[in-house]
């Protein structure tokens, strides 16, 4: 495709197998996760499909990085257009979790005959809000600070303290997911055991598979940042990252203030 860099200063895509590829990944993928519900013998169904989405998306990224680096075609015109789109992103994730947030207090707030006509419901036992919830709280709004220390650094030019920030936050994300499973292990009720199980499970596990994905996020700009890729005028790849960063940060303090706090009942014993 020609070069049209000279007369415009928008980005015309090249030719690319990504888009196609990834939507057949998200079939093969839900395919084999139907499948592994089905009958969970069949768990390894769930493979093919999560190793061609993965793949896609590192072939995919690893493109847009190229443009970004290689091409020089990121122009302040197209960063615009970026910014837009991973606002647009943050707000169809607010949708979703929105979603688990109505299912909790549709529950909560009108608690049917079969709950005991309480919430929690009869014989259900939750967490002490204090203790390892409020430790999580605390090292992800820690994460938020040290992220934000980050981008500063990177706007003002001093690169070791964006390596920095990013390394602590890389580390506080993987503190809160190992937390978060330990908090798992240690539940006093079951995915499979009522309606708070389900609501409280499907709302902070979407949540904690959010860190995840952040953490990743977060670590590839820190192997960018060691790279010199990003510059006080052109940096949104962390940019994004960032912004998602602190979506999941929000999104945790609701969750905290919602369900581990509102919604506390009766304290598990320790």
């Amino acid at each position: 495709m020609a070069d049209h860099s000279s007369t415009h200063p928008y980005h015309l895509v090249n030719p690319s197998p990504w888009p196609a590829l990834g939507a057949f990944s998200a079939f093969v993928l839900a395919a084999g996760t139907i499948g592994m519900f089905d009958d969970p013998g069949r768990w390894w169904m769930i493979f093919p499909g999560l190793a061609l989405a993965l793949s896609t998306m590192f072939f995919w990224w690893r493109d847009v990085v190229s443009e970004a680096q290689v091409e020089k075609a990121h122009t302040p015109v197209v960063q615009i257009g970026l910014r837009y789109g991973m606002a647009l992103f943050i707000a169809s994730e607010v949708m979703f979790f929105l979603a688990w947030f109505w299912a909790y207090f549709n529950a909560a707030l009108f608690p049917t005959i079969q709950m005991g006509g309480i919430w929690p419901p009869e014989n259900v036992l939750t967490f002490d809000p204090w203790d390892l919830p409020f430790i999580n709280t605390l090292v992800l709004l820690t994460s938020g600070t040290t992220v934000t220390w980050a981008h500063h650094a990177l706007r003002e030019g001093k690169r070791d303290q964006l390596i920095a920030g990013l390394w602590v936050t890389v580390v506080l994300g993987i503190t809160f997911t190992a937390f978060q499973i330990v908090e798992y292990v240690e539940a006093p009720f079951s995915f499979t055991g009522g309606i708070y199980g389900s609501t409280f499970f499907m709302a902070t596990g979407f949540h904690g598979f959010h860190v995840i994905v952040g953490t990743i996020f977060l670590s590839v700009c820190l192997v960018r940042a060691c790279k010199g890729h990003f510059t006080p005028q052109q940096h949104f790849g962390f940019e994004a990252a960032a912004w998602y960063w602190h979506f999941v940060d929000v999104v945790w303090l609701f969750l905290f203030c919602a369900i581990y706090w509102w919604g506390a009942g009766e304290i598990a014993p320790h």
